[in-house]
């Protein structure tokens, strides 16, 4: 199932999935740069709300003027505690489903780094959902996330078929690179419009 084009002047949305743990400052920094690039692009930004990767890149797209939406689980709120400070709007789901269909249903391009447990469920979730369900651009940056791409691979986890390609899914090494693929990717979105 393809989403229709954007109407113009509504924000393609990007889902950004990182840890609260970022695993080192240069992951953090290409988190920010991410934020930035999406921001500057007219994204608006989805992700889980609270601190680590997720923050940086919410602080990046909000200093570029971009909307920045939390989506958690409600029941969990008060135990994860506050949202990030460049949260704009909240979103709270019943259950885990209905929060990775809230990502899901909503993402034009889905961005992963890495994380812990949780973020390795959502990477997981985005890749059998865009390999499955509705293409859509999936992104990994950042060097932990890097190399769990390239063990999924090596271990046979995660492999290309004929009836499944995986072009959906995008190795992205460094902040430039980001930007110039991003670039690229609403150049051909506006060429669809």
């Amino acid at each position: 199932m393809n989403r229709p084009s954007p109407v113009e002047g509504t924000p393609s949305t990007a889902v950004f999935f990182g840890g609260v743990v970022p695993a080192s400052a240069d992951e953090e920094r290409l988190a920010e740069e991410i934020g930035k690039a999406l921001g500057a692009a007219g994204f608006a930004l989805l992700h889980g709300g609270y601190n680590g990767l997720m923050e940086a890149a919410a602080r990046g797209a909000a200093a570029q003027g971009g909307k920045v939406t939390a989506v958690t689980l409600a029941a969990k709120h008060d135990e994860w505690g506050d949202f990030n400070p460049h949260v704009s709007e909240a979103i709270r789901c019943k259950t885990l489903g209905s929060r990775l269909n809230h990502y899901f249903d909503r993402a034009d391009l889905i961005v992963a780094m890495g994380g812990g447990v949780g973020t390795l469920h959502e990477l997981t979730s985005a890749i059998y959902y865009a390999g499955n369900v509705r293409r859509v651009p999936v992104w990994i940056a950042g060097a932990s996330a890097l190399g769990l791409l390239a063990f999924l691979k090596r271990e046979k986890w995660l492999f290309e078929t004929p009836t499944r390609p995986l072009d959906f899914l995008t190795p992205v090494m460094s902040s430039a690179a980001f930007a110039g693929r991003l670039h690229r990717l609403n150049g051909a979105r506006e060429a669809d419009a």
